[in-house]
């Protein structure tokens, strides 16, 4: 885990609230599809640090991408940056996509809910790098509608098959992406999902239906991200060895669970 002063080499504006930040800094050489960073602000009065997930990694160049959607003064914070900017960063924290799971499927379904598309762009380009699911892996977006913006659409239609829904109905399937996927998935071996919570207990409803391994990655405020303040627990249906209690902690143990695992 890296914690160094990051210094902001790009910032943009995808859609309305969501932006694009990337940074150099050495976490861009260890991190993992589906990991976070704790981002710092630059405030005194406010000590806790921002998880955010990657979007993106460049190993080779150090360059390290977060796409977010601004909530409240960290993230609106890290939005009006500019290029020279540096921000305390601590990371690749938690556990990433299990993508040696997707070596001989034939049909990878990634399901994203909102602010859930950022790291799955970063999941499916580590997937096309080991050939896995070769043309056939889907993407299922949902979006509030085309007037807030389709953030990273684009981006995924140049390396998957896209399927938009939108609760408006402005574009795509109206309703939910679990809406989008009855009506337009026929055949899936494999899913990976991130997004809100409701989104991922039906995702993880549909995967126990149709008997497909999904590998699912929760959201949750953390105030550490280190596992060292327990503010992240979830229910899980195993009990843990060494605290014999059924709960794990998201920032460590996950955010990417098998959909089975937690109690959600």
């Amino acid at each position: 885990m890296i914690h160094e002063k990051a210094v902001v080499t790009e910032n943009r504006r995808l859609a309305e609230g969501v932006f694009s930040t990337v940074f150099r800094t050495e976490a861009a050489r260890i991190s993992k599809a589906g990991q976070f960073v704790m981002v710092g602000t630059g405030s005194d009065s406010r000590l806790l640090k921002r998880p955010i997930s990657i979007s993106g990694a460049d190993p080779l160049s150090g360059e390290l991408r977060l796409v977010y959607r601004t909530v409240g003064y960290g993230t609106t914070e890290l939005s009006l940056s500019k290029e020279g900017d540096a921000f305390d960063i601590l990371g690749p924290a938690g556990n990433g996509f299990p993508v040696e799971k997707a070596s001989g499927k034939k049909n990878i379904l990634l399901v994203a809910g909102g602010i859930g598309a950022p790291p799955l762009l970063y999941l499916l380009r580590e997937l096309k790098k080991t050939g896995a699911g070769g043309d056939c892996i889907t993407a299922v977006l949902g979006y509030r509608g085309e007037k807030y913006g389709l953030f990273l659409k684009d981006e995924f239609e140049k390396e998957a098959k896209v399927i938009i829904s939108s609760d408006d109905g402005s574009v795509g399937v109206q309703g939910t992406v679990m809406d989008a996927i009855r009506e337009k998935v026929t055949e899936a071996d494999l899913i990976f999902a991130c997004g809100p919570l409701g989104m991922l207990k039906a995702v993880k409803g549909y995967a126990s239906e149709k008997g497909i391994p999904a590998y699912i990655s929760l959201e949750e405020k953390m105030a550490c991200g280190v596992g060292a303040c327990l503010g992240c627990v979830v229910k899980t249906a195993a009990e843990d060895p060494h605290s014999h209690v059924n709960n794990a902690r998201i920032c460590t143990e996950g955010p990417v669970f098998e959909a089975s695992e937690v109690m959600i």
